[in-house]
Formats: C-alpha cells, structure tokens, sequence
C-alpha cells in the first residue's frame, strides 16, 4: 500500500514541502512506495516554490479511506486533519510544533518532535547521510521551507541548527538567501487575486482560550499597506468566516516581515479585549493596534493568548 503523507490544514511552504521531501525519502531511499499530498490550495509562497523548482503539485485529499497508511508532518493537532484520521493507519509522525494529544494509532509508532523552527530541518537530520543521494530539488525544497518558517531568521523560532543548515543548502545550490527570500516573500505579498473569505483561512489554525474558539489567522507579507487597505472588507468578513468554520471569532495578524511587527485588526469589543489582556497594549477606539517585535503565532501570539 501506498503511505500518503501530508501535513496541516490551508498548508503554508512547510505543509507542502514536507511531505514532498518525506515522500521522496520514503520511495526513493527506504523503497517503501509513498505520495505526497495536501489538505487544499497551497498558498502563494508555497506555490512558488513548486513552480519555482519544477514541481508537481501534490493532489489535494479529498477522503482518507480506513486503515489507509499515512505519515503526518508539521503538525499533530487533530483539529488540522482530515476528520477520519483516527480510522487511518498513522505509521509516523514529524513535526516541532507542541503536542496536542487525540491521534490514535494502530500501534507503536515512529515520532520525531523536535524544538526546530522546521518540519524540514528535522527531515534533514533523520535522512543523514542518504542526503547525499538527494536531488536538488530536495534541498531546494528543504531550504525554501526554513526561510519561510523563519522568515529569513527574523523568527524567534529560529535556532542555530536551522540557521547553519539553511546556510548551507543555499552554498550547495548557489543561491543568496537575501535574493531568493525577497522572491518567496514578494510571491507570499501577493494576494491581490484571494477573496477576504480566502485571505482569512489562508495560514489559519484554530485554538480555545478562555471558552471561546477562535480562528487564529496570520498574513506574513512585505507590503503591509496593501493588506489593510482591504481592512473594512476583511472585518466584513470575519463573522460570515467565523460562523462557516464554527468559531465564535477571527483574530487576524498581518506580520510585517521587515519591520518585524504585527497588526491586529480589532473589529470589536471580544477581539480589543483579547489584545488588551494578550499584549499589554490598549486599544483606545482604533480598529487596529500595532504590536511591535511579535512575528511568530507558535511563539509569541498563541502562547499569550488569554482573555
């Protein structure tokens, strides 16, 4: 049988580079017949990168059959998985995010979780030296996925090991990081063709705080402006997105990739008291507070949550 493997939900470059990079592992070094695939539409970054590399993109999974082999990567949440993942047969999991606990599985299992800004980085470690076998695609791939869960480095998710590899994958394949991670944000910026509806659900994840679910939604970008000239449509949206997904509310980040801050639009009153209780900051009147050095949802934006 044929292991799938995928990772989250709206998949960012890491959900979809992931599973191409295992995939390939799993087929080509360890003969074990393996496929990619996605949980929806890549985003814009995670689309360069395919087309950027001559990639094939992954199908998109519309049913996960019981006891169907699968390998879960940048994720271990339930909430982010196909809603039968419990009836798969789940043989490993990669991932550095924290656990969640709610996975079943039909035995003892392989899992890697390691404290690394990417699902990437820690693939590269349990590859070792069959990296040398490794087309440069692959590397390609691993390199892309760094910078964008990094953001160049600019994340206080980055470590040193994902730093040094990323370093030296850009040496091997004879790319300047700052030029090629100016191309996977300007291809990231661009959402001009995305719905308000979309640009919520694009990197979003779900999380309870204090009895209410809210839909966590971070737009990475270089050009800020461009985002929040769509401000009023976006806060038109956000109760129409909640209600559809069964979140009581949306909060949405724009992360200013080069100013390193985020701006939290506040349509009202649940949403100003989150910011006020999360961040130390007062809102006032404004429909937006700009919160200075918080970049990363794993690090700084989840974990501050409280109401």
């Amino acid at each position: 049988m044929t292991t799938l493997v995928f990772g989250h939900k709206s998949p960012d470059t890491d959900s979809t580079g992931s599973p191409l990079i295992w995939a390939w592992y799993l087929s080509e070094i360890r003969d074990e017949p393996a496929e990619a695939v996605l949980l929806g539409e890549p985003n814009t970054e995670a689309d360069f990168m395919l087309r950027r590399w001559d990639l094939p993109k992954p199908r998109i999974l519309d049913t996960l059959a019981p006891g169907q082999k699968v390998v879960i990567v940048d994720t271990n949440n339930p909430a982010e998985l196909p809603a039968a993942i419990n009836e798969a047969d789940i043989t490993a999991i990669i991932d550095h995010h924290k656990m969640f606990g709610g996975l079943e599985t039909k035995g003892p299992i392989e899992i890697r979780m390691e404290p690394l800004a990417c699902t990437a980085t820690i693939m590269h470690r349990m590859i070792g030296d069959d990296m040398g076998r490794a087309p440069e695609w692959v590397k390609a791939t691993m390199l892309t996925c760094i910078l964008s869960d990094t953001l160049e480095f600019r994340s206080p998710t980055t470590t040193d090991v994902d730093r040094a590899l990323a370093e030296a994958l850009a040496d091997e394949l004879g790319l300047s990081i700052p030029d090629y991670a100016a191309e996977m944000f300007a291809a990231k910026s661009d959402v001009s063709e995305f719905s308000e509806a979309e640009l919520l659900r694009m990197d979003s994840k779900t999380f309870e705080v204090g009895g209410k679910t809210f839909r966590v939604s971070v737009l990475e970008t270089t050009s800020p402006e461009t985002v929040l000239a769509r401000k009023a449509a976006l806060m038109d949206a956000m109760p129409v997105v909640a209600a559809e997904d069964g979140a009581d509310q949306v909060l949405l980040f724009v992360v200013d990739i080069l100013r390193e801050q985020s701006t939290l639009l506040v349509p009202n009153d649940l949403v100003k008291q989150v910011a006020e209780s999360s961040f130390a900051t007062l809102c006032g009147e404004a429909d937006t507070v700009v919160l200075p050095g918080v970049v990363s949802r794993k690090k700084q934006i989840i974990p501050n949550l409280t109401l």
